[in-house]
């Protein structure tokens, strides 16, 4: 049985304050077009469908013309709610969508009822069960000890009816021990959100969503990541769509298929003389790309980022690597500072504060300003 994982959409989220929604559309008839190639028998997206609990209309639009493109494939989709929906909004006309194919998990109740497809193989049950914390799970059963993520995933999935002897599927959304992160997840500060990999065990296959890179947390845990990236922390990963195929009990094949975006991600370095070169950025994508760039100029460029629009139209970031930046000189008070003329003084300051001396136009500069400032006040 051949499936397609998907996870991490965050629909509706805005990057440096540019919105990803037509991105987002660009990549979602993409995975379509790839769900035509691979012909699977289902879909599974493992939660953040949305980028917040009350996402904007458009992004409600846009995954709901998602739905309908891949219940007219007749195919089996399986989506879960993760840490950035809302549970109840996901759960909204499940009950109605399962007649479509379409299985949208219900709030975790303390049950997981899997839905069972069937192959030439036999039965693959596929359970599904949403981000959950702690919290919930002691409420549910206040008998349990319940200290910690690993604890709640034990106790959800002990109360799951697989049976060994048949092919068993996990989508879920939770941060697995040892995985690599991203900047831009939501992951509790110190981990204390970690799951341990072994409370998986009895599954033929986890469909994991929550960490945004692509990666295995053993042969049969996965991360297919997200479809786009949505921080420079992932600039230099690989996007994709993971196929999952499983033969006969044990069989287990697991690849991807690039996804390749309408606007990339891309960190660019260098002097501001150097990046506005024709011949830097010529025959790349860079200027519609999302751009972050460090210039490694010693001064300040005068509108550095108007300048640089002109040519990287979606310039979302604009940093300096340089002495003032590398070094944070700390600032304390002169016990001689009465004594100092004003110029002396902004001097020391200037070149504290940039780890090098004022140039000789700008202090050309200053003086000036000094001087009319103290001939108004005369």
């Amino acid at each position: 049985m051949k499936l397609i994982h998907l996870s991490d959409l965050h629909l509706g989220k805005r990057v440096k304050d540019y919105s990803m929604l037509e991105d987002q559309d660009y990549i979602l008839k993409k995975i379509l077009q790839i769900v035509d190639e691979e012909a699977p028998a289902g879909v599974l997206i493992a939660g953040d469908v949305y980028n917040k609990p009350v996402p904007p209309a458009e992004a409600v639009a846009l995954f709901d013309g998602f739905l309908c493109s891949l219940a007219k494939r007749r195919l089996q989709v399986f989506v879960i709610s993760g840490n950035h929906d809302s549970p109840e909004r996901i759960a909204f006309g499940s009950r109605i969508m399962e007649a479509g194919g379409v299985h949208m998990s219900p709030v975790y109740d303390g049950t997981l009822t899997p839905v069972t497809l069937t192959d030439g193989w036999g039965p693959v049950d596929v359970y599904m069960l949403p981000f959950v914390k702690p919290a919930h799970l002691r409420r549910l059963f206040p008998e349990e000890e319940i200290g910690s993520y690993t604890d709640a995933l034990r106790v959800a999935l002990s109360r799951a009816p697989v049976d060994p002897g048949r092919r068993n599927l996990l989508v879920t959304h939770q941060f697995v021990t040892g995985a690599a992160r991203s900047e831009s997840e939501d992951i509790s500060v110190g981990g204390s959100d970690n799951v341990d990999a072994s409370v998986f065990e009895g599954f033929d296959y986890v469909a994991l969503g929550h960490l945004h890179a692509p990666q295995n947390c053993g042969p049969r845990i996965r991360y297919c990541g997200t479809p786009l990236k949505y921080s420079f922390s992932e600039a230099k990963d690989q996007k994709s769509v993971t196929v999952v195929e499983l033969g006969q009990k044990g069989d287990l094949t697991v690849r991807t298929v690039d996804l390749i975006p309408r606007h990339d991600l891309v960190e660019l370095r260098g002097a501001y003389e150097e990046v506005t070169l024709r011949s830097f950025y010529e025959g790349t994508s860079w200027q519609e790309d999302y751009v972050r760039i460090t210039l490694t100029d010693e001064e300040d460029i005068p509108d550095a980022v108007g300048k640089l629009r002109a040519i990287y139209h979606r310039l979302a970031e604009l940093q300096y690597d340089n002495k003032r930046t590398r070094e944070n000189a700390v600032i304390t008070g002169d016990a001689e500072a009465r004594r100092k003329d004003p110029f002396t003084l902004f001097s020391e300051f200037y070149a504290l504060q940039n780890n090098q001396p004022m140039s000789q136009v700008q202090a050309d500069r200053v003086r000036g300003l000094i001087e009319s400032i103290w001939e108004d006040e005369a």
